[in-house]
């Protein structure tokens, strides 16, 4: 009975966990191909910029950030507008006296597209040409709203910038800023190296002012608001640019509590739009729209941390129980997944820190694994992650 059950699990898995690590292996290797030619610097005028903080109860690191974004220097106009839900009167006072615009909302239910909605709608229409989204513990690189300028100079409508660690003080944290370069190597650098649209993260993006206004209406209750305006941008047909080297600095997570509260709203957000979108992805695929069905392919993939466990749990079982494939098989994916990962992490981050915090996987394991078993949790919450103020990262030094 056990011998038979095994090789059903096995005949199961085989094609959808081969499918998980080719993909990861074709995009790491497309992230080292040559890199085109730089933007050339925009001419001209610059684009009016709005950049927009949504802050939910996040008073202490609001605080600290958006006299950061309101100092950047650009060239042109840009105004920082934090969009504020539940933060103290206060906060939203000195916010002001920094010379923040603030935009006070509240909602039932919070949710950061419905944020950023509401700030559109009450903004001047036609005020601005680009906007700007940042998370509250975000902070822009010097030079940062002109790299921007540059890419819409050529005519992008949608980039995604270089989000990445502003914070390596736990194993988490570690563990954390690995993932997030690792995500930019396989799901917008490799993209991009193959003329394809990078994938949209959440922060760090930039939309011409009315698109953005007009991706956001009927959003919804969704925590993944992102993921809903990167399958609508590619309905559209429209590219999603990867601006590599306009860097923002982003947060990364203390411990495995936080990890695990962040992975259950991904994971949940994951499962959201592979259903909602799964028919009309193979639909689009039809019209050759393949970008599209590639969201829908990257909707499949398999946490990596679950990967490397569920392969390492397979290679186990295989060695115990004679059932095709055999350990070979379970082996050679396996090293593909580590082979595609070292790829896809930047030399930089080849470090003793690093290795140090890999020792904490079997932690971030567990914490996977409670992800999962919170999923439902996800579906009525908000699960915000919380941000604490934190020290920049060594040779961070903000504008």
């Amino acid at each position: 009975m056990l011998l038979s059950l095994a090789t059903l699990i096995f005949s199961l898995l085989d094609g959808f966990l081969l499918f998980n690590v080719l993909y990861l292996l074709v995009f790491a290797v497309a992230g080292h191909r040559r890199a085109p030619q730089p933007l050339p610097a925009a001419t001209g005028q610059p684009r009016r910029m709005c950049v927009l903080m949504p802050a939910y109860r996040a008073d202490a690191v609001i605080r600290e950030t958006a006299p950061v974004a309101v100092a950047h220097q650009y060239a042109g106009s840009a105004d920082v507008h934090v969009v504020a839900d539940g933060l103290a009167p206060a906060t939203v006072q000195a916010l002001r006296q920094d010379g923040a615009g603030v935009i006070e909302v509240g909602f039932a239910k919070s949710t950061k597209g419905k944020a950023l909605l509401a700030a559109l709608t009450e903004l001047p229409r036609g005020a601005y040409d680009v906007a700007v989204i940042l998370d509250v513990d975000n902070e822009m690189a010097p030079g940062f709203l002109a790299q921007v300028n540059d890419a819409f100079a050529v005519g992008y409508r949608v980039v995604q910038s270089h989000r990445t660690a502003k914070n390596l003080d736990s194993p988490f944290a570690v563990l954390d800023a690995c993932n997030e370069e690792i995500n930019n190597h396989i799901f917008r650098l490799g993209h991009a190296r193959l003329g394809m649209s990078s994938a949209l993260i959440g922060s760090g993006m930039a939309f011409e002012y009315d698109y953005l206004h007009q991706l956001l209406q009927d959003i919804g209750d969704t925590p993944g608001e992102d993921k809903e305006v990167d399958f609508r941008v590619l309905r559209d047909g429209v590219k999603i640019a990867y601006l590599a080297d306009a860097l923002v600095y982003d947060e990364k997570i203390p411990n495995a509590s936080v990890f695990a509260n962040q992975r259950t709203r991904w994971l949940a957000t994951q499962l959201e739009f592979l259903v909602k979108y799964f028919g009309e992805g193979l639909r689009q695929l039809g019209r050759g729209n393949f970008e599209f069905f590639d969201k829908i392919l990257q909707s499949l993939l398999l946490p990596r941390v679950l990967l490397l466990g569920t392969l390492t749990l397979l290679l186990g079982l295989s060695l115990l129980l004679p059932v095709e494939p055999g350990p070979g098989f379970w082996l050679a994916l396996l090293l593909g997944t580590g082979a595609a990962l070292l790829l896809a992490l930047p030399a930089r981050l080849y470090t003793r820190q690093v290795g140090r915090a890999v020792l904490h996987l079997p932690l971030a394991l567990g914490a996977m694994v409670l992800a999962l078993l919170q999923l439902k949790k996800a579906k009525s919450s908000f699960m915000p992650t919380p941000h604490a103020p934190a020290a920049p990262a060594p040779g961070h030094r903000p504008s």
